[in-house]
Formats: C-alpha cells, sequence, structure tokens
C-alpha cells in the first residue's frame, strides 16, 4: 500500500496578521484533513531544515533574499496590500521552503510513497525578486530547482484558484520544467492566459487553462484532458510536483470556482498517472475555508494512497466549456507565430 511521507511540523504561528485569511489556522485544518485518514503506520515525518541561501539562490535573486530578511528583522509589516510579513517571517518562510526539500530526499529513497508538503505561507506567487499574493518564497520552485540541478525532468501542476506567475516567470525559458496550471480567469494576478506558452528555449512548456467563474469539475477535466494531459505525456517528467491549492472550492470565498473534494480526488490521479513512483509531492498552497481544506486534503490523499474516504461527489454542469476550446485555439496560434518568428530569424 502507498504510504505518506510529510514534513514534521513547521511552527508557523509566529506568521500571523490579525484578520488575514492566510493564517495558522489553515495549516491546522489540512493536518486534520491527514488524520482523518487515520494511516497510522504508513504515515512518516522527516524533519524540516531551513533552506540554504544556495538553495534560495536558484529562483530568487540575492538582493532580494537580503532584502526580506532585512525587513522582517526589523520587525516586518505589510509588504502590499495582499502579503505581510512579521519578525519570525523570514525563518519560517525558509523552513516551509526546506520542508518540501526534506520530504523530496526522503521520497528519493522509497519505491512506494507520495510526499506532502504542509507548510505556510505559500509560495506559487512569490517572483525572483517580490512577495506578492501572500507569499514569500516559492517552495515549489526551490523544490523542483533543486532537482533540475541533478539532471530530474520536473513537471508542476498547479491546480490552485489563482495563477502561479511567479512559478511561471521563474521558469519561463528551462526546458526542464514544465508548468501546468489550471485556474479562474479573469481573477488575480492578472497572468495565465492561454497564449502564454513559454520563452524561446522552453516554447510549450508552459501550459495554461484558464477556467471561467462557475466552472465546476466536469470543465477542469476536459481542459486538463485535452490540453495538459497530451503535453504531459509527451514531457515524460521523472517528479512530478503539485502547487496544490484547494481554494477552488465552491465553498471558498477568495474566488469563484465550482469545484468540490471529490474534483480535486480525481484530477489528482490523473496527476499521478504522469508520475512515476515515489516521485509525486504535493505542496500546500491555497485554500481558506477551514472545512473545505480539510475535505480536500482527505479526499486528495485518499485516492493518491488508495484509501477509503468519503469525499463529496464531482461535479458538473458549470459555466465555461467554450473557454476549453478557445483556449486551445489561442495556443495554438500562439505555438505556431513562436516557431514562424524564430524560424524567420534564422532565415535573416
Amino acid at each position: 500500500m502507498t504510504k505518506l511521507v510529510m514534513n514534521a511540523h513547521v511552527d508557523d504561528e509566529g506568521h500571523e496578521e490579525a484578520g488575514h485569511p492566510e493564517r495558522p489556522d489553515r495549516l491546522t485544518a489540512a493536518i486534520a484533513g491527514v488524520r482523518d485518514l487515520h494511516l497510522d503506520d504508513d504515515l512518516s515525518f522527516v524533519a524540516p531544515y531551513m533552506a540554504t541561501r544556495a538553495e534560495l539562490a536558484q529562483v530568487h535573486d540575492g538582493s532580494y533574499l537580503d532584502e526580506l530578511g532585512a525587513f522582517c528583522y526589523e520587525g516586518g509589516g505589510n509588504i502590499d496590500e495582499d502579503t505581510y510579513a512579521t519578525y519570525d517571517s523570514w525563518s519560517i518562510a525558509q523552513y516551509a521552503a526546506g520542508a518540501g526539500l526534506a520530504v523530496i530526499e526522503e521520497l528519493r529513497h522509497r519505491d512506494d510513497a507520495v510526499g506532502f508538503i504542509a507548510a505556510r505561507p505559500p509560495g506559487h506567487h512569490a517572483l525572483r525578486d517580490r512577495a506578492m499574493g501572500f507569499c514569500l518564497l516559492n517552495n515549489v520552485a526551490v523544490a523542483a530547482a533543486a532537482l533540475t540541478a541533478q539532471g530530474e525532468r520536473v513537471a508542476i501542476v498547479d491546480w490552485d484558484v489563482h495563477h502561479g506567475n511567479g512559478t511561471q516567470a521563474i521558469f519561463w525559458n528551462d526546458p526542464n520544467v514544465l508548468y501546468v496550471s489550471t485556474h479562474q480567469w479573469p481573477l488575480y494576478p492578472g497572468s495565465g492566459g492561454a497564449r502564454e506558452i513559454g520563452g524561446v528555449d522552453a516554447l510549450g512548456r508552459t501550459v495554461n487553462i484558464p477556467l471561467a467563474p462557475g466552472a465546476t469539475g466536469d470543465v477542469l477535466r476536459r481542459g486538463f484532458d485535452d490540453i495538459a494531459a497530451p503535453i504531459l505525456d509527451a514531457f515524460n517528467p521523472t517528479w512530478v510536483l503539485v502547487s496544490a491549492g484547494f481554494d477552488a472550492h465552491r465553498a471558498d470565498a477568495i474566488a469563484d470556482l465550482a469545484l468540490s473534494s471529490g474534483d480535486f480526488a480525481h484530477l489528482a490521479s490523473t496527476v499521478a498517472s504522469f508520475a512515476p513512483s515515489s516521485r509525486m509531492a504535493l505542496f500546500l498552497e491555497g485554500g481558506y475555508d477551514l472545512a473545505a481544506l480539510r475535505d480536500s486534503v482527505a479526499a486528495t490523499l485518499a485516492t493518491l494512497l488508495g484509501r477509503e474516504y468519503q469525499s463529496e461527489a464531482s461535479t458538473n454542469g458549470g459555466a465555461g466549456a467554450e473557454l476549453i476550446q478557445r483556449a486551445q485555439s489561442e495556443r495554438d496560434i500562439a505555438l505556431q507565430l513562436a516557431y514562424e518568428v524564430i524560424a524567420a530569424e534564422g532565415d535573416s
């Protein structure tokens, strides 16, 4: 039976701002979802560590790391209208990034496990040189960069309701990373159009599947099966990392998609089919309705581990099926134009 590898608890109580939706209770809810599966001896923990400067500098500018650390040590405050930091946030963020690295290192020695990184703050909005969207350090990007440095081909699947602009930007021109995102459109941060396809050295390695407000699981499944699945299959990743945000749940007030915990479970099963054994890890991103977050974590992990769990039914009949066909068309046109430009420049 497949086992679960998690990071041991990271004390995140020092990263909190009164009234902010990105709060310690989120981590408590996610861990409760794991406990609901009663895994006993099939659950193991690895000690997280503070990611080193060298590990972080693979995806973040050194000057940004210095500025963020100094900002926190001076007491923190509001970085922008959405994102805050406290005195303790710098060390907590380093542990969150290191938690992913520790879990992946443990998975290297397993042949029957899935990883889950339950740490905060989340990371997929963090750019090389800037915090934004509740995110300070890009946890999944740190892990992906560590893997590609060792010759791995990494697929990052991001099913958070918001587009992971930071992850996309960091790997925009990296042919060894395939970035796939399903997200509500339009919505913060404003990126994630189907025409965004990657840089000149990585054309096609960015795959965006915008979803209309009110989209249900059947729409998401169609988008993933029609657009992402063939690309993932051709890429043939040696690792699959998931930016597992659960704020696309219909109960989450931060956005307007209409997914259920059963939809996340179905998507997780599909994504897992592209991952070699013990080469899949999920990183907690968004999810702000605590009951929905708990249920979605439990449903997702139960599917990956082959456990019984009574999740919500998958959803059907929502808006936006026509947007999937449009996204495929826009992507195809963008790729064709890009290749024509490259060919023309080569002839000149």
